[in-house]
């Protein structure tokens, strides 16, 4: 993991819903160039951690910082810049995008918003597209139109088109056929490191972790439990939600289940 300093920070982050909490204490640091997996059976807490970390929810307790500013509660003067150094992708794709507007506007769109903030980039359209395995054709396509798993892609897409310095994914590809899933997380994962992005992505799927990321959390009883490369983190597994999570895969990444 890079040595660069800290980006995001997640210090004492607790969360609820009124009963037990989901989240009970998370430390987490995400630098430039690192690429890090949240990993952890269905309900454990993965879409809570990755809304607060994005400043969609606030903790009940701790705090989440982006360069030292509060994601939760950003100074007015500050949010542009946040919300252009920060994006993150939910499992439900583009939500609070117009869907009667197209791709190429949808995109578009996002370009602007990261000039607004003063980051430079392109209105390269095609080339956001391609990252995520669409053809230019898809420009003239209304959102409302897109079946789920193009949402998902189009999300990315936008996400990536503005060279954010941080990406957060919560179960980014669920919805795409398992072909091209495989093929767009190595795209993903090329631009992210050829452009320094650091890079958290949440997902039960091994698979998916194992193309995207280098260093692995393992989330359980609302705290990080475990952590270390994937396949190190699965042939010896230390805590029983990961052996849970081992044992339910017909094989694993790098070797079989231990016995």
């Amino acid at each position: 993991m890079s040595s660069a300093p800290a980006v995001l920070e997640a210090t004492d982050v607790w969360a609820g819903y009124g009963g037990p909490p989901v989240l009970a204490g998370v430390e987490l640091t995400l630098r430039p160039g690192d690429a890090i997996g949240v990993l952890g059976r269905s309900g454990v807490g993965k879409s809570t951690l990755v809304e607060i970390l994005g400043g969609g929810m606030r903790p009940a307790q701790g705090h989440v910082t982006l360069g030292g500013v509060p994601v939760a509660k950003t100074p007015r003067r500050k949010r542009k810049d946040v919300k252009a150094r920060l994006r993150t992708v939910h499992q439900n794709g583009i939500a609070g995008v117009d869907i009667q507007r197209t791709v190429e506007e949808t995109i578009l769109d996002a370009f602007k918003e990261a000039r607004k903030a003063g980051r430079t980039t392109s209105n390269d359209v095609e080339a956001a597209l391609a990252v995520v395995g669409l053809p230019i054709r898809f420009v003239t396509r209304r959102v409302g139109t897109l079946s789920g798993g193009e949402r998902q892609r189009i999300a990315i897409a936008r996400a990536l088109a503005t060279r954010p310095d941080l990406l957060l994914l919560d179960e980014p590809l669920t919805a795409v056929d398992q072909s091209m899933r495989e093929e767009i997380a190595d795209d993903i994962r090329a631009l992210v490191r050829t452009d320094g992005i650091g890079l958290l992505v949440a997902s039960h799927d091994v698979r998916l972790l194992d193309r995207l990321t280098d260093h692995v959390l393992v989330l359980a009883e609302g705290r990080i439990v475990e952590s270390g490369p994937l396949r190190e983190v699965l042939r010896a597994p230390q805590h029983p939600d990961t052996q849970a999570l081992v044992e339910a895969l017909p094989d694993v990444v790098g070797g079989q289940p231990p016995r």
